[in-house]
């Protein structure tokens, strides 16, 4: 190969980078501003509540009291897209299973200051969790955790930098195990750089804040990983590498033919019931060690 080969390779090389440097800046954040559902759509009362990030940054969130006596709260981190309004049907049936309900926007996301980024949305979900630890018309000491998607990674970051306090129960779902694990997968897509995935990925991003560095400080409070075999946004090899990694007691739900975060997408699922048990079970101290990833269920002949 010839010097202006070379050099003409080198160039392509390093103009690609930049461009996946750019692209990965934004590949996990997704925001927007518009108001897709309310909690009196669902016939549910509400109170919009602002707090403060460790920033200062003002953060939006709605708190939604349980339908009758409230068996513990349950705080909900959303995923990347849109915002938590968009979100709120995956747990909008939670509060009739007798949970309080809070759900909050990261910075940058519906009503919520300021524009998101990795270091931000760990600082926010770190506030989220205080919030609700302080509120004085809940039992601080039956607080319950569901994340999705990058709102699973997000908690399990902010869950294992504070002591457990009263969180008795956390679910994960869809959830990416490592932001360079994910750029490493999207790189492998590409037919010109897949074979520079390791090292790109490398280069690319680093792994701050990402969730299997520090999942297994969790324990030993209760862990439910659910992923979906058929997950075209985060592999369900993510969910796996989780599980593997979390200390007992912990639980693993594959979803089998399912796709994204796909469990509670309808809430008559019998998904939705088995949260329910699971919750149940956190609260009363009585969840057991659970199963291999590599067992499956199938529901009921079809895909969620």
């Amino acid at each position: 190969m010839t010097p202006i080969k070379i050099t003409s390779l080198i160039f392509i090389v390093f103009a690609l980078t930049l461009l996946c440097r750019w692209r990965v800046g934004g590949m996990f954040y997704y925001p927007d501003r518009t108001v897709h559902d309310t909690p009196d759509r669902h016939g549910l009362k509400y109170e919009e509540v602002s707090f403060q990030s460790k920033d200062g940054t003002r953060l939006s969130g709605w708190f939604i009291p349980a339908v009758g006596k409230a068996k513990g709260t349950v705080i909900h981190f959303h995923g990347n897209a849109q915002n938590m309004t968009a979100h709120f049907g995956f747990v909008s049936w939670l509060p009739s299973r007798g949970f309080n309900l809070f759900v909050f926007d990261y910075r940058g996301y519906g009503k919520s200051a300021g524009s998101a980024g990795r270091r931000g949305v760990y600082q926010d979900s770190l506030a989220a969790l205080e919030y609700v630890s302080t509120r004085p018309d809940i039992d601080q000491k039956r607080l319950l955790v569901l994340g999705q998607s990058l709102g699973g990674a997000n908690a399990i970051a902010a869950l294992a930098a504070r002591p457990p306090g009263g969180i008795r129960g956390v679910a994960i779902d869809s959830a990416f195990a490592s932001y360079r694990g994910m750029v490493r997968d999207k790189i492998a897509e590409m037919p010109l750089l897949s074979f520079f995935k390791g090292p790109l990925s490398r280069l690319l991003i680093g792994d701050d804040y990402s969730a299997d560095a520090v999942i297994a400080s969790i324990a030993p409070t209760p862990l439910l990983i659910i992923h979906g075999t058929k997950d075209s946004v985060v592999p369900y090899s993510h969910g796996q590498r989780l599980f593997e990694l979390a200390r007992q007691p912990k639980q693993f739900w594959t979803l089998e033919g399912a796709d994204h975060t796909e469990a509670f997408a309808d809430s008559t699922s019998e998904y939705c019931t088995r949260l329910v048990a699971f919750f149940d079970a956190a609260l009363v101290g009585s969840v057991t060690a659970g199963n291999k990833p590599a067992e499956t269920d199938a529901v009921s002949g079809r895909n969620y």
